[in-house]
């Protein structure tokens, strides 16, 4: 399984930037995609997931209402679009698969990848 994650830069406050992540070795549809993040000298956050079957997507407080997590199962890639962004926003975005959720909603997962620098500052 490999997952490349992809999007990230340099952004003022208040703005916006769309992740994406390539996955290959596995099934979009029967796995639950997702992403966390650290930022430096914090442990890991998760940030969005979104679930197997249904669909279901789960958000850190932290960034509900300004986060969307989708997915292209046809191109087997999930995107991660972020708005209004803050300076804590500032991490390193990881994607992450696992069969369900809860273990990516923790900062974990069963895989995941080397990740994506975002900054937020003016």
């Amino acid at each position: 399984v490999q997952l490349q994650a992809s999007g990230g830069g340099l952004v003022q406050p208040g703005g916006s930037l769309r992740l994406s992540c390539a996955a290959s070795g596995l099934t979009l549809d029967r796995v639950a995609m997702g992403w966390f993040r650290q930022a430096p000298g914090k442990g890991r956050e998760g940030v969005a997931c979104i679930s197997a079957h249904d669909d279901t997507t789960f958000y850190a407080d932290s960034v509900k209402g300004r986060f969307t997590i989708s997915r292209d199962n046809a191109k087997n890639t999930v995107y991660l679009r972020m708005s209004s962004l803050k300076p804590e926003d500032t991490a390193v975005y990881h994607c992450a698969t696992d069969p369900i959720c809860l273990p990516i909603a923790i900062g974990g997962g069963e895989y995941f990848g080397q990740g994506t620098q975002v900054t937020v500052s003016s």
